[in-house]
């Protein structure tokens, strides 16, 4: 398994190599951005390990960098202690997961583990079902001719149902994929932000996108009125 360590603290960054290569994995480290996006755009990843506070560029623009440029490795983000806003800019930003420092080596490796068996599927450029589109890249969304402005999270939401059309996704399945897998707040969060969807891609055009299945979920379907 390749991996690329995108971190500017050598000694971390070599420690982890070299405890990774008794995993079976061969680590590559880059000690800023710069050398970090280019490395991930040339050279061929099974995962990415991406710290935020970088030299030259930012964890974050590496991050929006790559997904502009269609490459969907999967990136674990390396966040501050307790940065709640570190961890939502990451995932929102494309990030697959995200751990806080200082983080236990064991803790690291099934992180790393878990991205590898999710794999990165192909992502298509632009996302569409019926007139709706969502342009992940440009961050963009419209309906017909009409552009929709949506927040940060709306859009993660979005984009995320559109990759699964037709099928029943759950609350606990999006709360994993659209803010994280430890959030251990209220569910219902969930459908407040469908109730938002609904009001923005739905309601000002007559039509039921979104539809909710009793018991199990969400589905977003195409053509229904």
């Amino acid at each position: 398994m390749r991996m690329l360590i995108i971190e500017d603290e050598r000694a971390l960054a070599e420690a982890i190599a070299d405890g990774l290569a008794a995993e079976g994995f061969v680590a590559h480290v880059a000690p800023d951005g710069a050398d970090g996006l280019w490395q991930a755009l040339h050279e061929p990843y099974d995962v990415i390990m991406l710290d935020i506070m970088l030299p030259s560029l930012s964890g974050y623009e590496v991050l929006k960098r790559l997904r502009a440029a269609r490459v969907w490795t999967p990136v674990l983000m390396l966040t501050a202690k307790d940065g709640e806003y570190d961890e939502a800019d990451a995932l929102d930003l494309g990030a697959d997961d995200y751990l806080s420092k200082p983080f236990s080596y064991v803790v690291l490796v099934a992180h790393l583990r878990a991205l590898l068996r999710r794999g990165a599927p192909a992502r298509p450029a632009v996302l569409t079902v019926d007139d709706l589109t969502l342009d992940p890249a440009r961050r963009r969304c419209r309906r017909g001719h009409r552009d929709i402005d949506l927040t940060a999270r709306e859009f993660t939401l979005l984009e995320y149902l559109l990759r699964h059309p037709d099928e029943v996704i759950s609350k606990t399945d999006i709360l994993s994929h659209v803010w994280d897998e430890h959030f251990d707040g209220d569910t219902n969060i969930v459908e407040v932000y469908v109730g938002y969807l609904r009001r923005k891609i739905d309601t000002p055009f007559d039509r039921r996108t979104i539809e909710t299945v009793r018991g199990a979920g969400y589905r977003l379907r195409g053509g229904t009125r």
